[in-house]
């Protein structure tokens, strides 16, 4: 299996829920779609979904709920299936 990252295209706060008392867009282990949203990346109070980009199963996060993220910078990983 090939592993792939989930990469950030832009800069502010990542977030693995859409509000404080949701459940994560997806955990650890969950199968996946491309168009899967596995988090938000929120810039000025205006949120953009953050999708796997790629079927398979995520191995990994590696920004925590509420960290700050640079353009390039690796949220989550992939294997993919």
């Amino acid at each position: 299996m090939a592993e792939y990252t989930v990469i950030t295209p832009l800069p502010g706060t990542f977030y693995r829920k859409a509000t404080p008392e949701s459940p994560n867009f997806v955990e650890v282990g969950a199968l996946v779609g491309a168009d899967t949203v596995i988090g938000l990346i929120e810039v000025m109070k205006q949120f953009s979904e953050l999708t796997a980009g790629t079927a398979g199963r995520v191995t990994a996060f590696m920004v925590e709920d509420g960290d700050p993220v640079e353009p390039g910078q690796i949220v989550a990983t992939l294997d993919e299936e």
